[in-house]
């Protein structure tokens, strides 16, 4: 089936050649140019993936501001920065919200069409049939790798596809370091290291909210993070 990609960009020009790129590798397209008239689309029917910008017309967060939204509505869709702003702090803030990656403009297009080859090859692994080690329980966490979902005290975690696959690759053998090119390799993205460090600090954040005292995911210094049962 078709996959649908929508891009959120409110210059012509730039939107067109994202758009003509993906076209021919096969995905259905769709160019909103602000973030009213994608909200709109989106409160009909839900892209496969969306491309946004951070700056849309007269509203310099704007991007952010749908990302939030489209946060709030579906927490494992696939969402991707594309933007000229590469500041950290802009970094860690789309992150932060919840976006699967942060792309500036200068990447070439073979890049960026890998990057969402990438993401949805995560979103396929997440589908196939079910086997043994797909089904994951580890004290209060309960993770379905099937339905992309995963629970702590029998409470649903708004987890990304990035951060899903984080958590996976650390609760799968408690105690064990995953240094982050690790944890890049089981989410099958490349990040740097204050993007890992920024998802892991949102992983915690969301536990933190159905579970003041959780504590299982320590940091190794100059190593990586590993998963410690609530009994260690």
């Amino acid at each position: 089936m078709q996959r649908h990609v929508a891009i959120v960009e409110d210059e012509e020009a730039i939107a067109q050649n994202y758009c003509d790129a993906l076209r021919r590798q096969g995905y259905k397209v769709s160019h909103y140019r602000s973030r009213p008239e994608a909200t709109a689309a989106f409160g009909t029917r839900l892209p496969d993936l969306a491309i946004i910008d951070v700056g849309l017309g007269d509203e310099i967060e704007g991007g952010f501001e749908l990302c939030r939204d489209l946060r709030s509505r579906a927490p494992s869709l696939p969402i991707i920065f594309l933007t000229a702003r590469d500041s950290e702090f802009d970094v860690v803030s789309g992150l932060r919200l919840g976006a699967d990656d942060y792309l500036t403009k200068d990447i070439s297009q073979p890049h960026m069409l890998a990057r969402i080859t990438a993401l949805f090859r995560r979103i396929d692994a997440l589908q196939q049939p079910l086997s043994q080690d797909r089904e994951m329980v580890r004290g209060k966490l309960a993770m379905n790798m099937d339905r992309m979902t995963a629970q702590w005290q029998g409470h649903l975690l708004d987890l990304t596809v990035t951060e899903l696959w984080i958590v996976h690759s650390l609760a799968q053998h408690p105690g064990h370091v995953k240094n982050r090119q690790q944890l890049m390799d089981a989410a099958n993205v490349v990040l740097d290291d204050n993007t890992i460090t920024s998802h892991i600090k949102r992983i915690r954040k969301k536990f933190k909210e159905r579970d003041a005292t959780f504590d299982c995911i320590h940091t190794a210094y100059g190593m990586g993070y590993r998963w410690v049962s609530e009994a260690s």
